[in-house]
């Protein structure tokens, strides 16, 4: 062994990051487009089935509005995991796009 000291180890420089494509920035937005377009289902199934249990409440002769409201409770609960499946991966992408320089022009979105 020598008795020279050692250089630290040199700075290495961060990938430069990978141009995104067209498509890429496509797909992004229609992952939020769709996790939106089914978060109002959401919102709009849940405040539904609500007013359903009100009007089952009501009067004994409606009941079959409480099977419609656990109906769409079933429905809410069904499209819960797409939403999350289609929503956060739409967010990742759609953060990467934003800071990734543009694929043919260079310049910041």
């Amino acid at each position: 062994m020598s008795d020279q000291p050692q250089a630290p180890y040199p700075a290495q420089q961060p990938p430069a990051p990978r141009p995104i494509s067209p498509a890429y920035r496509k797909w992004a937005t229609a992952l939020l487009w769709i996790a939106v377009i089914l978060l109002a289902f959401v919102v709009v199934a849940t405040v539904a089935s609500f007013v359903l249990l009100g009007l089952a409440n009501a009067s004994s002769d409606a009941g079959a509005y409480g099977y419609l409201a656990i109906f769409l409770w079933f429905a809410v609960f069904a499209v819960f995991p797409v939403l999350l499946g289609a929503g956060i991966p739409g967010l990742v992408m759609r953060a990467r796009v934003r800071r990734t320089p543009q694929a043919l022009g260079g310049t910041a979105p």
